[in-house]
């Protein structure tokens, strides 16, 4: 039976998220997506190295972008390599983190990921010093997202982001204010070709037709 690559979100260094049914299924060769707010790289604890290795171990391999809610300076520790088309940081085995703007061939199927998005509790954050001003990409990542998606004639099968572009913000979250990376999946979204779109961020486990599924809990394969 051929791999398979799954989609989940929000896993916010819930192990037992890995307990569920849904991620049991997964087989060896499988691959398991999740669309930011992975949590399991927060504070540096021989606890949490311990749950890296064995996450690391599995045996399907585990892909994560980045959210709003990650300890950035700590993601940025681990040397950049390439693969896949495109360039991850392996934090222990088979689990890897997919930097923003790559576009990647797995399973034969190119994916392009964009991490990032906007804490909506910035203040409290900055007080417990846990915000991190690398939350939303700069324009020099902006920049490379285009030139990569150039060299693939702005033609990939899926889209892998942790938020979402302005309209299906204005969708999901009415009267809620748009940010710069919302703008730039905008211009994303009407410029790309592409089969289908999943984005975390919302909590929310919803297909939004024609192309477009919000993740939270549900572990969905791509196609």
């Amino acid at each position: 039976m051929a791999a398979v690559i799954y989609v989940t979100a929000d896993l916010h260094g819930d192990a037992e998220r890995f307990r569920s049914k849904e991620i049991r299924r997964l087989k060896k060769g499988d691959t398991l997506i999740v669309l930011g707010d992975f949590g399991f790289l927060w504070q540096d604890t021989q606890k949490e190295k311990k749950i890296l290795k064995k996450l690391g171990k599995k045996k399907y391999q585990i892909l994560f972008l980045d959210g709003a809610h990650e300890n950035f300076d700590l993601l940025e520790r681990y040397p950049l390599e390439d693969w896949g088309g495109g360039r991850v940081r392996r934090i222990e085995g088979g689990l890897l983190y997919l930097t923003r703007g790559q576009v990647y061939v797995i399973e034969g199927k190119r994916i392009f990921v964009m991490g990032g998005g906007e804490s909506d509790e910035k203040e409290m954050r900055t007080q417990q010093q846990k915000w991190f001003p690398q939350e939303l990409p700069g324009p020099q990542e902006l920049e490379e997202a285009r030139e990569n998606l150039e060299r693939f004639q702005w033609k990939v099968d899926y889209v892998l982001t942790h938020d979402c572009s302005e309209k299906m913000k204005i969708f999901l979250s009415p009267g809620e204010q748009s940010n710069s990376l919302n703008q730039f999946l905008t211009e994303i979204e009407e410029k790309l070709q592409f089969r289908r779109w999943f984005f975390g961020l919302y909590h929310l486990d919803k297909q939004i037709p024609p192309r477009h599924c919000a993740v939270y809990r549900a572990v969905w394969p791509l196609d």
